[in-house]
């Protein structure tokens, strides 16, 4: 978990911010690029067979102001219409719950019919990182369990998120 939205869920705005605070800085068409890319992998949430999705977000990633307030603003006001599709649960992570296990870092847990062919990619400074070792997958389950359980239901996770963004 991380203090960034998940990817599949940011606007073109919020996700610009993010790649401009990479240090060192990118060049301009690096970030573009990134953008574009981010912007063309949601294409996967609104497609007529669509994929089941599923997003922890603590609620500390709702309250850092990447772009500014308006940036921030209309990316919470996105997390809820998102959060509103049948194919999209989205939880948030509340401060109150502590310390998180997975910390640090996105996490992407893609799994299928066939558990043995689920894989985890990790973000991090120096790029994605991929598991498929069962054991390791066994942990990234075992923190999405803990995740889920200390997690806000999807109605209370979208009450929080339009609470944050009415302060903005």
């Amino acid at each position: 978990m991380t203090v960034h939205v998940p990817g599949l869920l940011q606007l073109s705005g919020y996700a610009r911010a993010v790649f401009d605070s990479a240090l060192p800085p990118l060049p301009r068409s690096e970030v573009e690029l990134r953008v574009a890319l981010r912007m063309q992998r949601q294409k996967v949430l609104g497609q007529k067979r669509t994929v089941q999705y599923m997003a922890y977000v603590h609620e500390l990633a709702l309250r850092m102001q990447f772009g500014g307030r308006r940036t921030m603003r209309e990316q919470l006001e996105h997390l809820c219409l998102m959060s509103e599709r049948d194919n999209v649960d989205l939880r948030v992570l509340p401060v109150e719950a502590g310390a998180s296990p997975g910390a640090g870092h996105a996490v992407l847990y893609a799994h299928g019919v066939v558990p043995q062919l689920d894989t985890v990619q990790l973000d991090s400074a120096h790029g994605g990182e991929f598991t498929h070792a069962e054991a390791q997958l066994a942990k990234y389950r075992a923190h999405m369990s803990w995740w889920h359980n200390k997690s806000l239901d999807p109605q209370a996770s979208r009450d929080l998120i339009h609470s944050i963004a009415s302060q903005l």
